[in-house]
């Protein structure tokens, strides 16, 4: 959604594409009432709430007088953010990711802040970045390794982690980064006291030193920020043009994979960036983090080395050197093996919570659950893998709907049946990169 004073922003988008060096000197004005009541309006409705217990419909029923509060707090600058209520959601090697929930007025003025800094920062961003942006998608990143792969002479990957990135920014790092374009010293102070808020954990207050934890919509472009200087750049005006051959970075949000031609030159650049990331207090994994080969003469380097070709997994697909109908070099994805077990155990754990209600009530639920697996998974090359999680779907249905009761209601061939009268979203490739 395009915030109300969307003209002001493109005066700024317009000065900060016009002047790369402008520094930004008066921005927290714009946080006025008509501004953060488009920010309240493109909030999700349904969002979990902060410690406050505060609601978006509870915000909403006294929105005028909640704004007229809350903008007068800003000007003063009495606005002190409440600590994030920390919640942890599974990851797919089986740990816990943590997540911290703003409370809804937070939300309204990060999502202010995210919205100034976007109209400066979009035209500073490198192409290489793809997330949390505007019009840009992981499928748009996925397309890119698609292409370095397929149309420029890459024979090296290296497979990145930044361990911990959202908990180790550096709040220091951050400010300073953020001082390069704007100068405007309210809004700094807001973005500081946002990254200093700390969160609520097991009824404990724990303050932050460092790190912008996940969960507000602030995060995301804090991250991007903070990365554009430490990764993008550097790569782009240190390493392309010290890097004979083809040399590519493809990066969402802290995920990242550099594309290159040549073995010394890409272990060259993993110790480089190791030095680099460690200046600004980051690391990365020592399990996650390899330089592998790969390419079109993988099969045959793998075939003399007596092994199996190299793979590796980026944004929950699983790329590994495959070939055409002709028998040629050819990019191959499919889901990876942990995204898939992930998708269907969250769905059978569903199925046992809903299988008590009449179908008529969680048959849409599973519908929208479906499509939006396709909607993300359904890329080329993958059509095996959606058709491998219908098939486990209609199994986990059989069984769970023969555990309603005493009696078992469907047959493999009556669930088909059913189907047929009531069918489900089918698998289908949504996005086609060939």
């Amino acid at each position: 959604m395009e915030p109300l004073p969307s003209n002001k922003l493109a005066l700024i988008r317009q000065r900060a594409r016009r002047d790369a060096t402008c520094q930004f000197t008066s921005l927290a004005h714009l946080l006025d009432v008509e501004f953060l009541r488009g920010c309240y309006e493109a909030l999700g409705k349904e969002k979990a709430p902060g410690i406050d217990g505060q609601s978006w419909q509870d915000y909403g029923r006294n929105l005028d007088g909640n704004l007229c509060d809350l903008v007068e707090r800003l000007k003063a600058k009495r606005y002190v953010p409440l600590p994030a209520r920390r919640v942890y959601i599974p990851k797919g090697d089986k740990g816990t990711r943590p997540l911290g929930l703003p409370s809804i007025e937070d939300k309204i003025v990060q999502k202010g802040v995210v919205w100034i800094l976007q109209a400066i920062y979009e035209v500073d961003f490198c192409d290489c970045s793809y997330g949390f942006r505007p019009k840009r998608s992981c499928h748009q990143a996925l397309r890119a390794v698609d292409a370095a792969i397929m149309r420029k002479p890459v024979h090296y990957v290296i497979e990145a982690d930044i361990q911990g990135f959202f908990d180790h920014v550096s709040h220091d790092w951050m400010m300073t980064f953020l001082e390069v374009r704007i100068r405007d010293s309210s809004l700094l102070l807001l973005i500081r006291r946002f990254l200093k808020a700390g969160y609520i954990d097991s009824g404990l207050l724990v303050r932050s030193d460092e790190g912008t934890p996940q969960g507000g919509p602030l995060s995301p472009m804090l991250a991007n920020i903070f990365l554009h200087y430490v990764l993008d750049l550097w790569f782009q005006r240190c390493v392309v043009p010290r890097v004979p051959g083809a040399c590519h970075l493809v990066r969402y949000a802290d995920d990242f994979l550099i594309l290159v031609q040549y073995q010394d030159q890409a272990q060259r650049i993993e110790k480089a960036l190791r030095q680099r990331l460690a200046k600004f207090g980051l690391t990365l994994h020592p399990d996650k983090t390899r330089t592998i080969s790969f390419g079109r003469y993988e099969r045959d380097r793998a075939k003399r080395e007596h092994r199996k070709p190299h793979t590796f997994e980026f944004l929950g697909f699983t790329h590994y050197c495959g070939t055409n109908r002709k028998g040629r070099f050819l990019l191959g994805r499919k889901t990876a093996k942990k995204r898939l077990a992930r998708a269907c155990r969250a769905l059978r754990l569903w199925l046992k919570e809903v299988r008590p209600l009449p179908m008529k009530i969680w048959w849409p639920i599973l519908a929208a659950k479906l499509r939006g697996h396709y909607q993300y998974y359904g890329l080329s090359g993958n059509g095996r893998m959606l058709t491998t999680f219908d098939y486990r779907v209609k199994r986990l249905l059989q069984k769970w709907l023969n555990r309603r009761g005493q009696c078992k209601s469907f047959s493999w061939r009556q669930l088909n049946d059913y189907l047929r009268h009531y069918p489900l979203p089918k698998p289908r490739i949504v996005h086609k990169l060939y």
